[in-house]
């Protein structure tokens, strides 16, 4: 009888950076901002309203489609500048940026009736889920202490100098 004693391979698991992280969550929020907007044309009246002018009880103009623009922007700036901004800057845009989505993504759900209820509650409760979870991601950045210089720090390799 064969007994088996090798042990499973585990799967590595190394850290994801923050900046990795962000841009990810952002980019997620963006796809299902999006989505949620296409959907939303299969509720009844919807699409008759557009063509007659209106979206939702305003009328379509190009300061509208301009404020739609630059909302619809933001978390697409966001995957880019996730991964590009300094430490210090990247961390404060995110909590800034994702603590103005949180209400303005809640503000969605306003005139909707209790049929749209499901909708708009799985909708906007994964938007400001993670839109928490960038907050989280930023508020808790990794720190890197500060390295003293000295003789200690700056000649390391004393033997190299000639």
């Amino acid at each position: 009888m064969t007994i088996r004693t090798t042990t499973p391979n585990l799967l590595d698991n190394p850290p994801i950076p923050v900046r990795a992280k962000l841009a990810a969550a952002w980019t997620s929020f963006m796809f299902l901002y999006v989505y949620v907007d296409v959907l939303n044309f299969y509720k009844p009246g919807v699409v008759d309203g557009i063509l007659n002018g209106l979206v939702w009880r305003f009328d379509i103009s190009s300061t509208l489609l301009t404020i739609f623009l630059v909302s619809v922007s933001i978390p697409a700036l966001m995957v880019m500048l996730s991964m590009t901004l300094p430490a210090r800057v990247n961390r404060a845009t995110n909590l800034v940026v994702a603590s103005l989505l949180i209400p303005y993504s809640i503000f969605n759900a306003a005139g909707a009736t209790w049929d749209w209820a499901a909708f708009y509650g799985i909708s906007i409760g994964i938007e400001v889920l993670l839109l928490a979870f960038v907050l989280r991601s930023a508020w808790t950045w990794p720190r890197t202490s500060a390295v003293p210089s000295g003789p200690a720090t700056t000649d390391l390799r004393p033997g190299l100098r000639r």
